[in-house]
């Protein structure tokens, strides 16, 4: 890297409050705010709305999409398999 181009990348805590969840990574996100890390030293935090620990796709909360059903649906209502290499037109 060239030198005075680049943001300071250093230690930084991410910290996600829903969850009560925080983790320790090197980033160049900025913050006056600072936390005392388990290692001793104080680091500068930044609080997140989510992260692996409260978002719904890793906490097995996710809501599935039922797009066979829909297929389904679509497949009664226009009939499978018409209409296909024309222009989509009907009649």
């Amino acid at each position: 890297m060239q030198q005075d181009k680049h943001p300071d990348y250093r230690p930084v805590v991410f910290r996600d409050r829903a969850a009560g969840y925080a983790f320790l990574t090197r980033s160049t996100a900025t913050s006056e705010e600072t936390i005392a890390w388990d290692d001793g030293e104080t680091y500068p935090v930044v609080d997140v709305e989510i992260s692996s620990e409260s978002h719904p796709f890793y906490t097995g909360k996710a809501r599935t999409v039922d797009s066979e059903g829909r297929v389904a649906r679509f497949e009664r209502r226009y009939g499978a398999g018409e209409g296909q290499g024309g222009t989509g037109g009907a009649g």
